[in-house]
């Protein structure tokens, strides 16, 4: 009887034994998805790009006008021809400087492709490789932005798009998706939630407030 009480009870030790071992196993696990998950992936780190903020800078001016796009935007791409030109005019005058955050928030209306994500990836190859062909980039995505909810532009044509702004030192970076998941991680960080968001001098606009506040810092 004793025998039998004592098998039992390392049946049950082992028992919990394995039960604690298969917890902490788990547990490691959801740690490592959640890391992988939040993993900003590469960092960008061209002469244009800020390497703290992750801001694509032009210009110069005292006053600084952040702006948060989403290539899969329709309202970015609205907010783009409203400002972009007398944005970048503004920059090539060093009347502003202005921080172009690519960032990756619709992923979930592209079919499964991420196409958010590629996009400002594949920006940020640009503005790495090709600095000065960055804010021709830019607006040729704008150009040919696709449809929302479709499944967006594909690698080659992204890389395409590059070569046809002449930035052909970015195409293996865009095909390789270096910079992919920076994007979504921008977001994170500067904590955008919907696109565009505009910061003027580090003070976050509403929505409303863009087009009676950003032509006050524009010449």
């Amino acid at each position: 009887m004793a025998a039998a009480q004592g098998r039992n009870n390392w049946f049950v030790i082992g028992i919990s034994t394995a039960v604690v071992v298969v917890l902490v196993a788990l547990g490691a696990l959801v740690v490592w998805m959640n890391n992988r998950a939040n993993d900003p992936g590469a960092a960008p780190t061209g002469d244009i790009i800020n390497a703290e903020s992750g801001a694509i800078t032009f210009g110069e001016g005292d006053d600084v006008v952040a702006t948060y796009l989403d290539f899969m935007c329709p309202a970015c791409n609205a907010f783009e021809q409203s400002y972009g030109q007398s944005l970048q005019s503004a920059a090539a005058n060093d009347d502003i400087t202005l921080e172009i955050y690519p960032v990756a928030i619709l992923d979930h209306l592209s079919q499964g492709t991420n196409y958010s994500s590629r996009a400002a990836g594949a920006m940020y190859c640009v503005a790495d490789a090709a600095p000065d062909k960055a804010l021709d980039y830019m607006n040729a995505l704008f150009a040919n932005q696709p449809q929302e909810s479709g499944p967006g532009l594909t690698d080659e044509q992204l890389a395409q798009i590059a070569e046809q702004v002449g930035a052909d030192a970015a195409v293996s970076c865009i095909a390789d998706g270096t910079y992919e998941k920076f994007g979504a991680a921008q977001a994170k960080k500067h904590d955008v939630r919907g696109t565009p968001t505009v910061d003027i001098n580090g003070t976050r606009l509403d929505i409303s407030e863009i087009n009676t506040e950003l032509p006050k810092v524009l010449p």
